[in-house]
């Protein structure tokens, strides 16, 4: 994703140039093939399906239209899959933040889980203390009203 960030879309000419760190230019592959394509000499890949088997009867001019407007919807489709990358990133970092102050939220109830489950065991403690003095005083009063009977 840090690749797709330092990508930059421009305009030349009416047609995005799409110009990325690596210092690609699709400004200089379109002139290398306009050039090719004035020499007479054609693409090396007679399968490719760049240029239709009709490109063979179109001139140069028709030709280089052609590859211009692929290249303007190739261009177009990459500048959306950008787009899409960004948001899908800005999307992952807001994901990643919700998932931060999930992990702390979870931290802090834990904490709190833990302060009351001893909190817990302190009054069952107390309570058993309790109940045992209660024990302790019901046999005193009996033994006191065997006394004064």
């Amino acid at each position: 994703s840090s690749k797709i960030r330092n990508v930059e879309v421009q305009s030349a000419d009416g047609v995005a140039v799409l110009e990325d760190c690596i210092g690609f230019s699709l400004t200089r592959t379109i002139s290398k093939v306009e050039e090719k394509l004035k020499k007479g000499v054609l693409p090396d890949c007679p399968d490719d399906d760049i240029i239709p088997r009709v490109g063979d009867e179109m001139g140069a001019e028709a030709q280089i239209r052609l590859l211009k407007a692929k290249l303007r919807v190739t261009q177009e489709d990459l500048a959306n899959v950008v787009f899409e990358c960004r948001k899908k990133d800005d999307e992952n970092l807001n994901l990643e933040t919700r998932l931060k102050d999930t992990e702390e939220e979870n931290t802090r109830l834990q904490r709190t889980i833990s302060l009351q489950q001893s909190q817990t065991e302190k009054y069952k403690i107390l309570s058993q203390e309790a109940n045992k003095k209660t024990e302790g005083l019901q046999q005193e009063i009996t033994a006191l009203e065997k006394v004064l009977q």
